[in-house]
């Protein structure tokens, strides 16, 4: 094992093991030189690599210190590293739980999508305003699959200033990113295949599989460490297994990040078992922190990987444009496309090329991670306040979910319901599982502005909860 490794296995065990508390201080980089004999620069990659994963975080002029992460959940109920799913059907519960966020009465803690206030509503208007005074009735061809041409080169210079290599025309852009997926796992699979999703998982991926008539492997995924690499290597060793569907980055529901190893690793050995990588990649800008982590795609050298990713969470939901990077299966992905939506809309696409154009993308995204590492740090200090101190709260460092666990004999889909009749909604476990090992977790959007409101909110869920335990629901 390599040093830094080492280092890195040593420190997260402290953590763990709590020697060292969240918000704590740790050795200093030339203390640990000192303490285990070390360079200054494997102690140096060490600790970014802690950082990159979420377990600590630096503070300028200060140090290192352990980050305000996960509380350590314990394995679920019938917990299984592989389960196997012939048919999956999921897709008629999911929608009801969507269309109970719709409502405006409701307290959107089950919603899928940020605040729409977080978006530069104004700009995106005036760009959308610009290009409409300008639609020429050529438009609407040259917009057609793979997509708008300055929006492509733009999302390839992106990829560029990550050191990943994709041109243009290796890019389709969709109808966001549940399209880009869609056509992903169409492109290469058939239907009666085999495909490895983790476990819990995005609900998004149990209804593609639905649809498209698939078997799925689920594999497990923990908020600390991420997908098990070794039983998704036995896996791809015992089942014909055609594409995995996984989320490198800010994992929904449970927020981890693999470590860049990590996701060399996963590349490398579905590379080798010749099974496609379809990433689902639509939280990497709301990482906390000084480094945007890298896709998976980053270290992809055959084209293995179709990284899909959109707008929708991080700029605005309503244009509904997504995109995936396809390399060798952009001509098939475009013929899909042309065969079930015909193109994503083009004054949409024209309108967000033309915002990107004005360089206000970048200071937007600062501006959205800020405000929601802010609003994550106030919604789980008051589910601290109110919820049974039973529960437990696994963070992350970015995005805008917190995955909770109650005591084993809650079910959170009778939570959902008793929640529903005060206007709160929350996004139960079996929204992402095919089974019913995840039946006493739930879902938290923490992206919602903080008030009263929501204060009162998780009050009456803990009140809730409480009832429940004690055997006298409300």
């Amino acid at each position: 094992m390599a040093k830094y490794q080492q280092l890195i296995d040593q420190v997260r065990q402290q953590i763990v093991s709590e020697i060292w508390l969240p918000g704590e201080k740790l050795p200093s980089l030339r203390e640990q030189v000192s303490l285990n004999g070390m360079s200054l620069m494997t102690v140096m990659h060490a600790y970014q690599v802690l950082e990159s994963q979420g377990w600590i975080q630096s503070r300028p002029q200060s140090g290192y210190y352990v980050a305000p992460r996960a509380e350590f959940l314990s394995q679920p109920a019938g917990h299984l590293k592989v389960q196997l799913a012939e048919s999956v059907d999921i897709n008629a519960f999911i929608f009801d739980v969507l269309q109970a966020c719709r409502d405006p009465a409701i307290v959107p803690f089950g919603s899928a999508f940020p605040d729409p206030g977080l978006f530069p509503q104004r700009q995106l208007m005036r760009s959308l305003t610009a290009v409409s005074h300008s639609l020429k009735p050529a438009d609407a061809l040259n917009n057609l699959p793979p997509g708008n041409e300055t929006l492509r080169k733009t999302l390839a210079q992106r990829y560029a200033l990550q050191g990943i290599q994709v041109s243009p025309d290796e890019i389709v852009i969709t109808n966001g990113a549940m399209e880009a997926l869609n056509l992903s796992m169409q492109a290469v699979t058939e239907p009666g295949d085999w495909v490895a999703i983790e476990n819990p998982c995005f609900y998004g991926a149990l209804q593609v599989i639905e649809r498209l008539k698939l078997k799925a492997v689920a594999i497990a995924s923990d908020p600390q460490h991420g997908l098990d690499l070794e039983e998704l290597s036995g896996a791809l060793e015992r089942w014909p297994i055609k594409a995995c569907w996984m989320m490198t980055n800010q994992q929904n529901p449970v927020g981890c990040t693999l470590s860049k190893e990590k996701k060399q690793q996963l590349v490398t050995l579905l590379a080798k078992h010749q099974v496609t990588l379809i990433e689902d990649d639509v939280y990497s800008e709301l990482y906390f922190g000084s480094e945007k982590p890298l896709p998976a795609k980053a270290f992809d050298r055959d084209s293995s990987v179709l990284h899909c990713s959109s707008f929708s969470k991080n700029l605005v939901a309503g244009f509904r444009v997504g995109w995936v990077a396809a390399g060798k299966h952009a001509q098939r992905i475009q013929r899909l496309q042309l065969m079930s939506t015909l193109s994503t809309s083009a004054p949409m696409q024209l309108a967000l090329a033309n915002y990107l154009g004005t360089r206000s993308y970048d200071s937007h995204l600062r501006r959205l991670r800020q405000l929601l590492e802010q609003r994550k740090t106030q919604a789980r200090a008051s589910l601290k306040r109110h919820l049974p101190a039973a529960a437990r709260i696994n963070d992350s460092q970015g995005g805008y979910f917190l995955w909770i666990e109650l005591p084993r004999q809650i079910n959170t889909t009778d939570l959902y319901y008793l929640a529903l009749q005060h206007n709160i909604s929350i996004a139960p476990g079996k929204m992402f599982s095919s089974g019913e090992q995840y039946a006493n977790y739930f879902r938290f959007n923490t992206a919602w502005e903080w008030g009263e409101v929501q204060e009162a909110a998780v009050a009456t869920l803990g009140g809730l909860i409480a009832g429940m335990l004690s055997g006298q629901p409300g």
